[in-house]
């Protein structure tokens, strides 16, 4: 699997949905500026530890060569693994190769350490970001099935009142043709009932 950059994540565009707003903007944006923060966090530190680690085994080289050094290499440390970082040097001024070794598994132990954690705070970042994504999801469809069924609820009910008008169309239809039936055979029979002139 391919971790993401933090640039991946600054340009990742979000697909909008038909049937409803779509998501917070501002939060949406903020988020991945988190995302983004967090990242390049951790980008630089990991490049940190890269340079370090070069810079001890550039050191352990010119320790191995027996060449002198003119002068010592900064390698950072964190406070409490000490130890092999004060026995680097002996009572006659001479670097100890066991001592050196010993820097560098530290130094290797702390970068493969700090690229794990790296590892796993992505992973995490890009956990929780998928379940965002996945509730939002869920929210969107849920909301869609609801309007839905609103819709279909009122088009049931329209169709209803449409039979309904119809109905009373067609009746009144009937109810004036008899009517109007009615007053013509009463015109047509005149008023002594067909017997007489008018």
């Amino acid at each position: 699997m391919t971790l993401l950059s933090a640039d991946d994540v600054l340009n990742k565009k979000f697909q909008a949905t038909k049937f409803r707003e779509g998501y917070e903007q501002d939060e949406v944006d903020e988020f991945l500026d988190e995302v983004v923060e967090a990242m390049r966090q951790l980008e630089a530190e990991n490049a940190d530890l890269k340079a370090r680690l070069e810079a001890a085994n550039a050191r352990i080289t010119e320790l191995g060569q027996g060449e002198p050094i003119s002068a010592p290499v900064p390698v950072q440390v964190p406070a409490a693994p000490q130890a092999p970082v004060a026995a680097l040097g002996s009572a006659d001024g001479a670097e100890d190769p066991n001592a050196v070794s010993g820097m560098l598994e530290l130094a290797q132990r702390l970068h493969d350490e700090h690229v794990s954690n790296g590892r796993a705070e992505g992973e995490r970042i890009i956990s929780e970001a998928r379940t965002t994504g996945e509730s939002i999801i869920r929210e969107a469809e849920d909301q869609r099935n609801r309007t839905l069924a609103q819709l279909e609820k009122e088009r049931s009910g329209l169709e209803h009142k449409i039979d309904e008008l119809r109905r009373f169309e067609s009746d009144y239809r009937t109810r004036l043709k008899s009517y109007l039936q009615n007053l013509l055979t009463t015109v047509e029979d005149g008023p002594d009932g067909g017997t007489g002139p008018l």
